[in-house]
């Protein structure tokens, strides 16, 4: 016996691939090469995604690698299915509609297919086109903080800031917010987000400065609280230095924040590779 899901299931055709078009789960298409859909609204067939490689990580093993096809009221936008289909709006770029480009508040009817693209890099910043974005980050990114602030990026962070407030300071200093976490830059009050990739600081890093390219300034701001950096004399520095410092080093800075001193020390090899490398991929893209 046939029951109306199956009926509905029935009136679609998706020809060249094994398709889960009449479901109203999440479901996988192969190759779509012809779509016809019943006039009524509830027997509509579902949207087809073509998901770019970039934006693969972003959905569920089972279906990545091919079209995800995702269901369709004649309500939600197209910004809403995408996301529900796994990445979030602040890393997807353009939006094409059997080839027609659309904006997100686009409202698909069922039957179309979507090619979705990721953001064209070097992204530019609202607000920020003739100089370098400033940036804030969530408290699971403190490596990261600290590498960006050392190539001289402004950067802020805070290790106890839950995610509204985040979007409060992002919004209200113009910052642009970095996180690994979708749910936050799915906020729709968020001004400007990013997504983090990669699990280690120094891949973060380099694929930051691709995504954006960056103007660096090294060596100018406090690692700890991201103060600017200033000149400072021997002699002012001279009791919070050890004397064999003194000795040994000609130079030396004072955050403008917080007084932390800094040089050039034993540890500063390691400090001189990754301002290297970071000036090595700036140059690579600009």
């Amino acid at each position: 016996m046939v029951g109306p899901e199956a009926e509905r299931s029935a009136r679609v055709a998706v020809s060249g691939g094994a398709a889960r078009a009449g479901s109203r789960g999440l479901g996988i298409c192969r190759r779509v090469t012809g779509v016809r859909w019943d006039a009524d609204p509830v027997n509509r067939p579902d949207v087809l995604l073509q998901i770019p490689t970039e934006l693969q990580p972003f959905l569920s093993p089972r279906q990545r690698g091919l079209p995800v096809n995702v269901p369709a009221d004649g309500d939600s936008t197209l910004g809403h299915i995408v996301e529900s289909a796994g990445p979030p709006l602040p890393e997807v770029g353009r939006l094409l509609v059997d080839g027609r480009e659309v904006q997100p508040g686009y409202r698909p009817v069922g039957g179309e297919v979507v090619d979705v693209f990721p953001i064209a890099r070097p992204q530019a910043v609202p607000e920020f086109e003739t100089r370098t974005p400033r940036f804030l980050l969530d408290v699971h990114l403190g490596a990261l903080a600290r590498r960006m602030r050392l190539v001289g990026i402004d950067t802020a962070y805070h290790n106890d800031c839950d995610d509204p407030t985040l979007v409060v300071q992002a919004n209200a200093e113009r910052r642009v917010l970095l996180t690994q976490d979708r749910g936050l830059l799915r906020r729709k009050n968020l001004w400007f987000g990013a997504y983090v990739y990669g699990i280690r600081a120094d891949v973060q890093l380099d694929d930051l400065l691709r995504r954006f390219a960056l103007t660096l300034a090294p060596w100018t701001r406090c690692t700890a609280c991201n103060g600017e950096l200033r000149a400072a004399t021997r002699e002012e520095v001279e009791p919070e230095v050890k004397p064999g410092t003194l000795d040994a080093v000609e130079s030396f800075a004072r955050c403008r924040e917080c007084a932390r001193v800094y040089w050039h020390g034993a540890h500063g090899g390691h400090l001189d590779e990754i301002v290297e490398a970071a000036q090595r991929v700036v140059a690579s893209v600009r």
